[in-house]
């Protein structure tokens, strides 16, 4: 992560969260909540988010809060920095979620040691003003 202070500006880029499709998702990490877009009709879960049902064309949708504990589905490591916000390396995760036919994307500082099927746990990054869901492996009890 970038150092930043009281005074400095976080440098990350953050998404657009007041979209029609994609704003409830970032409104509900402001309340540290996970949630996805599922239809009222058929019970699908709308990945990405959109106005209407891909799988029975209903424009009934919702939005629901699912745990926020999920598998490692697959990663890689990035060491060639693109950005001066992100020094390398970092890790960027897929993680499918357990409560839903969902997957999400992460990121994790450094190249940690990871494994398919890994217990994974949501975690709320606060850049700014803006709240993003991300990853991280499960703490071990």
């Amino acid at each position: 992560m970038v150092a930043t202070d009281a005074t400095t500006p976080d440098p990350r880029m953050v998404p657009v969260t007041d979209d029609l499709d994609t704003g409830p998702y970032f409104a509900g990490a402001r309340d540290h909540r996970l949630i996805v877009q599922r239809c009222n009709s058929c019970d699908a879960v709308l990945h990405l988010p959109r106005a209407y049902c891909h799988h029975c064309a209903s424009w009934d949708t919702r939005w629901a809060e699912v745990s926020g504990r999920a598998s490692l589905y697959t990663w890689t490591a990035v060491t060639h920095q693109v950005h001066a916000a992100y020094p390398v390396p970092y890790t960027v995760v897929v993680v499918k979620l357990d409560d839903v036919d969902a997957n999400l994307i992460g990121s994790l500082p450094g190249t940690p040691d990871l494994e398919v099927g890994q217990d994974m746990e949501v975690w709320f990054d606060e850049v700014g003003d803006t709240v993003i869901p991300n990853w991280r492996p499960a703490a071990t009890s």
